[in-house]
């Protein structure tokens, strides 16, 4: 059976209706913000005390556009005796989001977990300039990165937590121990009681280098 000329248009025009009729399920975007996920990638945030200076971020960016500098600082011996150390101080670093391609290769390879992802996105310019955000500014993000999902019920804990939570634990039960001790008994050497010091005042003394034996003992005068 041929078919009917123009049931096609008929069949979209359908569908158009329907749709028409039904609620928009668009978001009215800016007057509404989107629910983001915790791991979107909108810009990235540095977390400074972190950092090393590693320099792996830059070295790994496909794009080059992470721009850090720094200088060496010598640290004094912490022991006297002891070698003085150098250690690299951060100067700038900064990320140019003009050229930025939200691969995240910098965020994965940072081994101290400096670089976070933040889900803000709203950071427009209309200078290309503006784009180059320093470390201030990437300091800033860090207050717009959500908190790390919770782990399984099965997972592993983590070792950070678990030797904090054990430090913790031994401080409080140290402190436990303290206010639950009896008092301690005196030690020798001490002050006599007063029972000892009133038995030792009523009995009778003897001279020095005489024994108790020989002085219990009645003198006899007139004996040879």
């Amino acid at each position: 059976m041929a078919p009917i000329p123009g049931s096609g248009l008929a069949k979209g025009l359908a569908v158009t209706l329907r749709t028409m009729t039904k609620k928009s399920v668009t978001a009215p975007y800016p007057d509404t913000q989107p629910d983001l996920p915790p791991r979107t990638r909108g810009v990235i945030g540095l977390f400074e005390e972190n950092c090393t200076v590693c320099m792996l971020c830059a070295r790994e960016c496909p794009d080059w556009c992470i721009y850090i500098d720094s200088h060496k600082e010598t640290v004094p011996a912490a022991t006297p005796g002891g070698r003085e150390r150098s250690r690299n101080v951060l100067d700038r670093f900064a990320i140019d989001f003009s050229l930025c391609m939200y691969c995240g290769i910098c965020i994965e390879v940072c081994p101290f977990d400096a670089l976070f992802w933040s889900p803000e996105f709203e950071y427009a310019e209309t200078d290309i300039r503006d784009l180059t955000h320093e470390r201030d500014k990437l300091r800033e993000w860090m207050w717009t990165v959500p908190a790390p999902p919770a782990l399984d019920p099965g997972a592993e804990e983590p070792k950070e937590l678990a030797a904090a939570r054990k430090a913790a634990d031994k401080l409080a039960a140290a402190r436990t121990a303290e206010t639950t001790a009896p008092p301690s008994a005196p030690s020798a050497g001490t002050e006599p009681h007063a029972d000892e010091q009133a038995r030792a005042a009523e009995s009778p003394t003897r001279p020095a280098g005489e024994s108790k034996q020989q002085a219990d003992q009645p003198r006899q005068e007139g004996r040879e």
